[in-house]
């Protein structure tokens, strides 16, 4: 349900209420029922809320929106506070997830948007998602991935300071990251794919003028990935390659920080309505690779600034979902194949 303060519950309970969706997958909510019935509440909907103590639990057959309750929150949650409580739901709500996942009792998890200073005010030092995954998961290699559209964008480091960003570009890990990125573009029927990676520094810095991280670390990246198979190409200048990456003159691209891969999605993916003041628009889909367990997520934040209202756009957790729903198909057929 992602934090219960923000946008998450509303988005995910309106995710699951399009038809296509229950056609696609048999959705469960993991988190409070409670939340839930106060969402829908809010939103003016009347629903039924199917509150379950397990996954064997769930009836597809009867009407409603089935809620693994976890009951780990009070029903005093106030939109778009920062609260250890809130925090703490949310975490127990992934955790779960996780466990499941690995239990093989679920075939995707599909999370929402968590506020990471709730998160460790209840006492839970981590970063993101993608590092509770990791954790949980007990995997040391991870990688996140943007989707939408045309533009695919893993990145070689995300939730660090820039400055320790630029110390981690190192050969090895651009090498796995992108072996991750064509193992994810096999996995959604792009067998052969075209793989951009960007430089780090400007102009992936102009034969070393501008630093020696492209010499030192990336092109080498790039010739053991040829060696591999991998069709990569680089480095190329970011502010070239991700405008060639939307044409899909690139099946996949290679961001070495955080905000060289988020700006130019959310650029793309984002629209801001400039009277409502707020997104009037968000699309894309974040993807954590190299787990055992497939979890995507929507790219945006908890919207503490609209959380109550009734607003907020489902349209990232639909994507979400059905890139969830894909990949856990291809799964099972490279599976069923192998099998």
């Amino acid at each position: 349900m992602g934090d219960p303060a923000g946008i998450g519950p509303e988005i995910a309970i309106k995710a699951v209420l399009k038809k296509h969706i229950g056609n696609l997958c048999r959705p469960v909510l993991i988190g409070d029922a409670q939340v839930f019935k106060d969402t829908l509440a809010m939103l003016g909907l009347h629903q039924n809320i199917r509150s379950i103590g397990s996954i064997a639990e769930a009836d597809f057959e009867t009407p409603g929106i089935q809620v693994l309750d976890l009951g780990s929150i009070d029903r005093n949650v106030v939109y778009g506070q920062v609260a250890a409580s809130a925090g703490h739901a949310a975490f127990k709500a992934i955790t779960t997830a996780i466990e499941l996942a690995m239990d093989q009792k679920l075939d995707a998890t599909v999370t929402g948007p968590i506020n990471k200073e709730s998160l460790n005010l209840a006492g839970h030092t981590f970063s993101g998602h993608t590092e509770i995954y990791a954790h949980y998961t007990n995997t040391p290699e991870v990688a996140m991935l943007l989707v939408h559209g045309n533009l695919r964008v893993i990145h070689v480091t995300t939730h660090v300071p820039l400055k320790k960003a630029c110390d981690l570009i190192k050969t090895r890990r651009i090498v796995r990251v992108v072996q991750l990125l064509a193992e994810s573009c096999r996995m959604l029927g792009i067998y052969q794919p075209k793989l951009g990676i960007a430089g780090l520094n400007p102009h992936a810095s102009d034969g070393g003028l501008f630093g020696t991280e492209e010499q030192q670390e990336i092109i080498p990246a790039i010739k053991e990935l040829k060696v591999l198979g991998i069709d990569a190409e680089g480095p190329v200048p970011a502010d070239s390659l991700f405008p060639k990456a939307v044409a899909g003159y690139y099946d996949g691209c290679v961001a070495m920080y955080h905000d060289q891969g988020h700006i130019p999605f959310k650029l793309m993916g984002f629209t801001w309505d400039e009277k409502r003041g707020t997104m009037s628009s968000v699309k894309g889909v974040n993807v954590t690779l190299g787990l055992p367990i497939i979890r995507t997520s929507v790219d945006h934040g908890t919207a503490f600034e609209i959380a109550g209202k009734g607003i907020a756009s489902q349209e990232a957790m639909i994507h979400a979902i059905e890139h969830a729903v894909n990949m856990a198909m291809h799964k099972m057929i490279k599976r069923d194949n192998n099998h």
